[in-house]
């Protein structure tokens, strides 16, 4: 089985000098940040001092600027230009990881194929997700033949109903049974031919600049003028899960100052926000904290999996269901921050979780 890994590679210079390569530098400035010296950095990369300072000379010549500074009793800090290289970094792999991860499946799948007749592998589509990316570590450390392609909640469920895939993912609202909201769903699940799987809770919310400095405390901020907003991208579930918040709570998105602006995963949201670009999103809180934001949950979600009943008695499809149930992975679904591990690995049918009641009077939806 072939596994096949994607990161992103970038290169930086100035005023014409000769490009230089940022892998090696990101990493000892990371390093440095956490050790605070140049010395314990060093040591942890497995470097030499010599190395590791030649290194840092080279960037500062290439760059202009000093990318250190020596506090007495607070050690070796970074200036802002490294750490707003540090910053690029993370904004880059926070917004490029689904579509290379995507990639990574696609060619994993073109290199079996061009070595083995017969290519067995269960493909899974999914919305990105940090559960999700939990989950395919497992399977990837188990070595489990499985694709992955990141889809919309509404693409996956659209994929496994044309045989596309054998796995969909999807998140649903909670307490939310109204015909409006789950007849897309129906639309491609049914009772008597799909199961379906729970990954994982989470919550939603606002994904707020730290210290909140632009005192957002209610949707109804969102619209002051100098609030800067970043939306998920159109299609995506937590896009469709926003619009239909702010159009229950009676909010115009055209008042919304950014609403147009918008990023590919929860962790690139976020990201936008910490580099001063954006105020405030809407992602999963997660994201917040590994990004050192505020975080305001406003509606609790859970993550399925849906598969054709026969589906059960796969091999893989097995060995995965043992991993979504086990100890081991219910630590770290917790552990991520935003998601909770309770009833991961139970199986549902369509029925159980997807019911439509009689109409009732409208009422605010999660209002704040």
């Amino acid at each position: 089985m072939y596994k096949v890994s994607i990161e992103p590679h970038w290169r930086i210079s100035h005023d014409r000098k000769q490009a230089m390569d940022t892998a090696m530098l990101l990493k000892l400035l990371d390093a440095i940040q956490d050790a605070g010296t140049i010395l314990q950095a060093a040591k942890e990369m497995k470097l030499s001092y010599r190395h590791a300072w030649g290194l840092l000379r080279e960037a500062e010549s290439v760059f202009g600027t000093p990318l250190l500074e020596k506090n007495r009793g607070r050690g070796t800090t970074l200036t802002r230009f490294a750490s707003t290289l540090l910053w690029a970094d993370k904004r880059i792999s926070a917004r490029l990881s689904a579509i290379l991860e995507s990639l990574s499946s696609e060619l994993e799948i073109e290199l079996a194929k061009s070595v083995y007749t017969y290519l067995q592998s269960l493909r899974l589509c999914a919305s990105h997700g940090f559960a999700v990316s939990t989950l395919m570590e497992n399977i990837i450390r188990q070595e489990l033949s499985v694709n992955l392609r990141y889809q919309n909640s509404m693409e996956s469920l659209a994929s496994l109903a044309q045989g596309d895939c054998e796995i969909a993912g999807f998140h649903l609202p909670v307490m939310i049974e109204d015909a409006e909201t789950l007849q897309p769903f129906l639309r491609y699940l049914s009772n008597d031919a799909h199961l379906l799987i729970h990954l994982a809770n989470l919550e939603q919310g606002l994904l707020i600049a730290r210290g909140n400095p632009k005192r957002i405390l209610s949707f109804r901020d969102l619209t002051k003028d100098n609030v800067r907003f970043v939306n998920r991208q159109s299609g995506s579930s937590t896009r469709q899960l926003f619009e239909s918040m702010l159009a229950k709570n009676g909010i115009d998105s055209s008042k919304i100052n950014g609403f147009e602006t918008t990023e590919f995963t929860h962790a690139a949201v976020a990201a936008y926000i910490a580099s001063n670009m954006a105020d405030v999103g809407f992602g999963v809180g997660t994201a917040a904290r590994r990004f050192g934001l505020d975080f305001v949950p406003l509606v609790k979600e859970r993550y399925f999996f849906a598969i054709p009943k026969d589906m059960l008695q796969n091999p893989t499809m097995r060995e995965i269901l043992a991993i979504m149930g086990s100890r081991q992975f219910s630590l770290e679904i917790n552990q991520l921050g935003g998601y909770d591990a309770t009833d991961t690995g139970r199986i549902y049918s369509v029925d159980d979780i997807i019911r439509v009641t009689p109409k009732k009077q409208k009422q605010p939806f999660y209002p704040i």
